[in-house]
């Protein structure tokens, strides 16, 4: 058992907020974080099927990929859908959480989980993010730049893709007058002070910010710690939509589409012309991927492998690449799984349970 801001903090340690998407609405939805939690059930979707499992199930928490409000709601009205779910949450007192875009834009997310599951070798990110990362400057008595620096990288900055505890030092001299009321660790009130310092550089990603300034506060020797924050617009390899990769062995096309219908267990799979191509070097994402085909075809990948396509967007690539849609539910079934590992691995003796709720509003005929 553990309170909901426990689960809260252990999945937003792998899912920043962040890092979602501006239009997203992330996060907690209802419930006091307080709350202890001895039971949760994970799901796609809200849905009144999820809602009345859980209150069978017992279960004080309901885990969702896609938030149920998006855009600010003035009223909880019956004759609304999102309010009657809302409503029948509030009144059963059943947490809602929701993690989204945030889990998308993470390597080891929604797309993670997918290319685990297509055993895609080498991925990365198809498209990473920028202005994920600020650099911390800060000038440090040289005597206790290792336990400053030391200090910093055990919360997680200086992770540069595979590449840990990345930083840069100079040295120099700092001055400093300490007027009435301050209590130097060196130096005498009223009388300038010259340290030799170093300067410490160091990146660290944004969602860190807190930790990092609060880490830093700690270690510092001094009573008032000279920093600066650089906004940075590079990119990161560990942030961002879509993933990139190689598949074990390389298949024609037929057998891609195969093997895309027994994996997500689904009959139906819309695609563009087939070419005779063999595919080995693919790109895919979870959930509407469709602004991610220019950024396919700039990887040269074989195929691409999304959601949520329309009739003209299988135009795009021409005979470039196989461009396939699998359905958003079916592209994102496996996300309550990764959800559930993230706590699982935490919280080993947690209850977390998978919802045996098909929320996919969408049917075939066949």
């Amino acid at each position: 058992m553990q309170s909901l801001q426990q689960i809260i903090n252990v999945l937003e340690t792998v899912a920043p907020l962040p890092l979602q998407e501006s239009y997203d609405n992330s996060g907690i939805v209802y419930g006091d974080p307080t709350k202890i939690i001895n039971k949760a059930i994970a799901a796609l979707d809200l849905t009144e099927e999820v809602i009345q499992e859980a209150i069978t199930l017992k279960a004080e928490l309901i885990i969702l990929h896609h938030p149920p409000i998006f855009k600010p709601i003035k009223r909880l009205s019956h004759q609304d859908l999102t309010s009657q779910l809302l409503i029948q949450a509030i009144k059963a007192d059943i947490a809602i959480y929701a993690c989204h875009t945030n889990l998308d834009n993470v390597l080891w997310g929604v797309n993670g989980e997918i290319a685990k599951r297509l055993g895609i070798k080498n991925f990365e990110v198809l498209s990473p993010m920028n202005s994920t990362h600020q650099k911390l400057v800060t000038f440090v008595p040289i005597e206790n730049l290792e336990a400053v620096r030391e200090a910093l990288f055990s919360i997680g900055a200086g992770a540069i893709g595979n590449y840990h505890e990345c930083s840069f030092v100079s040295s120099g001299e700092g001055t400093f007058l300490p007027k009435e009321g301050a209590n130097p660790w060196i130096g005498k009130i009223g009388q300038r002070h010259t340290e030799k310092e170093s300067r410490l550089e160091i990146l660290f990603p944004i969602h860190l910010k807190q930790q990092i300034l609060d880490g830093l506060h700690k270690a510092h020797p001094y009573e008032t710690v000279a920093y600066d924050l650089v906004s940075l617009d590079n990119t990161f390899s560990q942030f961002g939509a879509g993933v990139i990769g190689n598949l074990p062995e390389s298949l024609e096309e037929p057998q891609l589409l195969d093997l895309l219908k027994s994996t997500f267990k689904t009959s139906v799979i819309r695609h563009n012309l087939l070419t005779k191509r063999t595919i080995s070097k693919i790109a895919l994402c979870g959930g509407s991927g469709k602004s991610l085909i220019i950024n396919a075809l700039s990887k040269k990948v074989d195929a691409y492998i999304t959601a949520d396509l329309n009739y003209h967007d299988f135009f795009i690539p021409g005979n470039r690449m196989l461009l396939a849609d699998i359905g958003h539910y079916e592209s994102e079934q496996f996300t309550s799984d990764r959800l559930i590992a993230i706590l699982n691995e935490k919280f080993p003796n947690f209850a977390v349970l998978k919802s045996g709720v098909n929320t996919n509003p969408v049917n075939y005929f066949l």
